[in-house]
């Protein structure tokens, strides 16, 4: 009696469950995400009066609108903060701030480094970079975060990158290293392929921008023609 019937059927019973799963899985994932955010920002909700609630108003919950409120108030504080008025406001704020213990280091950092980040003419985190870590011999990979400049250079006597090295498959923690410049690669990929890259254990690989693929032995190949 022939036992290729019944690994057949395993094999079609496993394709199955594998597609069934590409299907669900990030859409799960997805609207859980989505599900964490909004509700996050509804409780934005909660500064505003009881009386005034939308749910007390209208007498149901309505999912979201504490995304609007968000987005409300960012945008209004942008149109403040903007005008010369709203400066005056924001510098007197921050000089009230500066002179509270604790909180003067909390709020300057934090500034500071949403300043660095959102700034246009910013080079953090714009970059993917290669670097030997945490030895010679073994690759990583890692975001640009800044160039040091003063002490750090002239203890260093070399010209060195500040580089941040996300870990897996949470990027949101990592190191920070120091690397010397001429011992780093710039890579090709964007920011967000990079990520992608590594919240999938590096199963998630971005295609090289010629288009080809490496064969077994490192030479490039054609990539395979789309099936119709």
């Amino acid at each position: 009696m022939s036992t290729e019937e019944p690994a057949g059927k395993g094999s079609t019973l496993r394709r199955y469950l594998v597609a069934g799963l590409l299907v669900w899985m990030p859409l799960l994932v997805t609207f859980w995400v989505i599900d964490i955010l909004v509700g996050f920002m509804d409780k934005t909700l909660l500064l505003l009066p009881p009386d005034y609630r939308p749910e007390n108003i209208l007498g149901f919950k309505v999912p979201g609108l504490g995304v609007v409120l968000a987005l409300s108030v960012l945008f209004l504080t942008g149109m403040l903060a903007a005008n010369f008025v709203g400066r005056r406001l924001v510098m007197l704020w921050e000089g009230i701030l500066q002179r509270i213990p604790l909180v003067n280091s909390v709020y300057g950092a934090v500034k500071q480094v949403m300043e660095t980040f959102l700034s246009n003419n910013s080079k953090s985190f714009r970059k993917v970079l290669l670097i030997e870590y945490p030895r010679k011999g073994i690759w990583t990979i890692a975001l640009l975060s800044g160039e040091p400049v003063g002490e750090v250079q002239e203890k260093t006597d070399r010209d060195v990158l500040t580089v941040f090295v996300p870990t897996t498959p949470n990027p949101t923690s990592g190191f920070i290293i120091l690397v010397p410049r001429d011992e780093v690669i710039e890579l090709d990929m964007s920011v967000e392929e990079g990520l992608r890259m590594i919240v999938s254990l590096g199963m998630v690989t971005p295609r090289p921008k010629n288009g080809e693929l490496p064969d077994a032995g490192g030479a490039p190949v054609a990539p395979p023609a789309d099936r119709a």
